[in-house]
């Protein structure tokens, strides 16, 4: 008999859910399907090559490894990178809940609205780059570009897109972000010590759910969005988390930015359709169905769209003050990354490092 589940999340559940919800793929049997594999490996070693040219990155961590999966094998990969993401959090929950009657309740609801999350998201997500610390454990398994095959297909058919510049144009994308966080020696540890200790922070006492509830309402009567800065998470955060959530999005504010930018020149001369690419993308997100743009208010994916926003004006804002050289301040050091504050006024970085810099000197 396998052992029952433990701690306060059901991962097995949530991974049976999410496959169950994913749903049918109907390009998974396309005879194009057996293109992708190829494909995304000789383009991903292109890309990499590009990106080092345009941006001076280079990987410390060797080539980069595509692996073209399915909706079910994306669900798979996510679920082992949240639970081994959430560890900490989940194994000090674990001993407050395990004497508790309705833990195995909430670990199964728990589970349940994971599932229902990793679902939805498998038929949308084209991409992605698991940037997790590598551990013993399945390390084949670690710091690989995914592609989700069967997503990537029914987009190049619906908008007769020419698959060898779409799937260079998606790899660029994520091989930018693999260069910036182990190209960059410092930052993957950074940004997991980052969230770590947003971690640490979460408490569980139900009154920092009316206080949300009670901020959400304040914020809509003065016509603001209580969401845009990260969805329930940040609205959920106690204050220690909300400035470590704000420097979080700051930073990922501007590698967003810097991977589209990096996107855009990278592919200049190899990826003619590049901008219809974006316009097309950028359009679909635009036109989405009222309840699907609630859940994107809520999971805080909206506020990962405005990231991309705000990061390329900042970039182009720094760019425009120092070129290349004053935007590489950004990646000599932890401190040197700006906030979201600094994101969204760009005049504030710059004169804060170069303020630094003639101190220094």
């Amino acid at each position: 008999m396998p052992a029952a589940p433990s701690g306060p999340v059901d991962w097995q559940l949530a991974e049976r859910i999410a496959v169950r919800v994913s749903g049918r793929e109907p390009f998974a049997e396309s005879y194009h399907y057996a293109s992708l594999e190829p494909d995304f490996a000789e383009l991903t070693a292109e890309a990499e090559e590009l990106v080092y040219q345009a941006t001076g990155l280079r990987s410390l961590a060797g080539p980069a490894r595509a692996r073209v999966t399915d909706r079910a094998g994306w669900v798979h990969a996510n679920v082992n990178s949240f639970s081994r993401l959430l560890r900490p959090l989940t194994e000090r929950l674990e001993e407050r809940v395990s004497n508790s009657r309705m833990a195995p309740v909430a670990r199964r609801a728990t589970g349940v609205e994971l599932g229902l999350l990793l679902g939805w998201m498998s038929g949308r997500v084209l991409g992605q780059y698991d940037l997790l610390v590598i551990e013993e454990e399945n390390p084949d398994d670690q710091d690989v570009v995914y592609y989700v095959g069967p997503n990537v297909i029914a987009l190049e058919k619906r908008f007769a897109f020419p698959p060898r510049e779409f799937r260079l144009w998606l790899a660029l994308h994520e091989v930018t972000h693999r260069a910036q966080f182990t190209g960059v020696p410092w930052l993957r540890e950074h940004f997991l010590g980052l969230v770590e200790r947003s971690l640490d922070a979460v408490d569980p006492d139900p009154k920092r759910f009316l206080n949300a509830l009670r901020r959400f309402v304040e914020s809509s009567r003065e016509g603001r969005n209580p969401l845009e800065d990260g969805g329930l998470v940040a609205l959920l955060a106690t204050p220690e988390q909300g400035e470590v959530l704000r420097r979080i999005s700051g930073m990922m504010s501007l590698l967003e930015g810097h991977g589209d930018v990096t996107m855009d020149r990278a592919g200049t001369g190899r990826i003619p359709s590049a901008e219809r690419f974006s316009r097309v993308l950028h359009q679909r997100r635009q036109t989405a169905s009222p309840g699907v743009k609630l859940v994107q208010r809520l999971l805080g994916l909206e506020a990962k769209f405005n990231q991309y926003e705000q990061g390329e004006k900042f970039i182009h804002a720094v760019e425009a003050e120092g070129g290349q050289a004053l935007l590489h301040r950004a990646f000599e050091a932890p401190e040197n990354l700006p906030d979201l504050d600094e994101i969204r006024d760009p005049e504030r970085w710059i004169r804060r490092v170069r303020v630094e810099a003639s101190t220094a000197v």
